[in-house]
This record gives structure tokens, sequence and C-alpha cells, in this order.
């Protein structure tokens, strides 16, 4: 964050301290909630074999999660075309969608 070029002092420096605080807070307690579900492999690729630590960290989850779903509600009527052209795959897609709408509550 350029905090620097907000020329923020005292009071409105210290409330925006706060706002990034909260803003980063939530977004790592929703992608720790996201991982628990079982839904990281929704959002993101998980760790890979020669990795040593996880790709994605649990903010980077939270924030990925609520773009995912922001994005699938936006193109919902597209998705939802494209699902009736692949009955075949039709299970996978109701996978996807249970993740969502998880991914939601978890919100």
């Amino acid at each position: 964050y350029n905090l620097e070029s907000t020329s923020a002092d005292g009071q409105r420096l210290m409330a925006l301290i706060l706002l990034i605080a909260i803003a980063y807070t939530c977004a790592v307690l929703a992608g720790r909630n996201s991982r628990q579900m079982g839904l990281q492999k929704y959002i993101g690729r998980l760790k890979e074999l020669n990795r040593l630590h996880r790709r994605h960290s649990a903010f980077w989850v939270g924030l990925y999660g609520q773009l995912w779903v922001g994005a699938m509600e936006f193109w919902a009527d597209l998705a939802h075309d494209l699902m009736r052209l692949k009955p075949s795959k039709l299970p996978y897609f109701r996978k996807g969608l249970r993740a969502m709408s998880l991914i939601q509550s978890a919100l």
C-alpha cells in the first residue's frame, strides 16, 4: 500500500490503516474457511508435487474466491447455456455450482 500518497495524517491515517487491516483480516478468514471446507481446488491451483510451500496464501484464496463468485454471477446466463450444450458434463458443473454456493455462504 502506498500510504504516503494519501497525504493522510493523524486520525485519517489511523482510520485508513484500520480499514486496510480489517479488509486483510476478512480476506484471510474467508480463505481459511474455504480451505477448511475443501473448496480451494475450485478457487486456485493446489500445491504442486515439487513445491515446498503452498502456491497461494489464505489471503489470496479469500480474495480470489470473492472474484470467482462475482464472475460466476456476472456470467451466469452464459454458463447455464454452456452447461446445456454438454449434458454429459452436468455432474461436474453441479459440483462447481455447489462449490460456488458454499463459497458464497463462507463470505
